[in-house]
């Protein structure tokens, strides 16, 4: 099963071909066609293409269905003994795009079929380590002397 992850409005989405998904309200006309270019990874059965971020060339194209609303909710607030409430709803609007096609670059392709090069066995023998002179033993700094503390003046009395 071919699919991939898209993002559309901040969120991300599982795109499979054929199937619907719904993303926060684009203004598109309904059964215009639109490329989405944010594929963060496209999977198939035998490959898995990862981006950073995103992966480069891939584009899913899908086809605006239907614009529609979601179920209304409440939003209530209420604070006891204060005479307090506020009774507010809200309907979220949605565009249902229906998959086409993913569409995967033949770049991508032709890397992943690329065998990965084995590392190599052999390694280089380290250069000899040159011998260390000796090194002159460092003084050790004399202690700072204590700053003496100054004799506060006796406060005046008040006569």
């Amino acid at each position: 099963m071919k699919y991939a992850i898209v993002e559309s409005g901040g969120k991300q989405y599982k795109a499979v071909e054929g199937a619907t998904i719904e993303v926060d309200k684009l203004d598109i006309e309904v059964g215009k066609k639109l490329d989405i270019s944010d594929v963060l990874l496209i999977s198939d059965d035998k490959n898995v293409s990862v981006g950073t971020p995103l992966v480069k060339g891939a584009k899913v194209k899908t086809t605006v269905v239907d614009q529609f609303k979601a179920r209304k909710i409440i939003v209530f607030k209420y604070k006891s003994r204060q005479r307090y409430r506020v009774k507010q709803g809200h309907r979220q609007q949605y565009t249902r795009l229906q998959i086409d096609k993913i569409q995967e670059t033949s770049s991508n392709k032709k890397a992943e079929e690329k065998p990965i090069a084995e590392a190599k066995t052999e390694t280089k023998p380290k250069a000899e380590a040159k011998p260390k002179t000796e090194a002159k033993p460092k003084a050790k700094a004399k202690p700072k002397a204590k700053p003496k503390a100054k004799a506060k003046p006796a406060a005046e009395e008040k006569k």
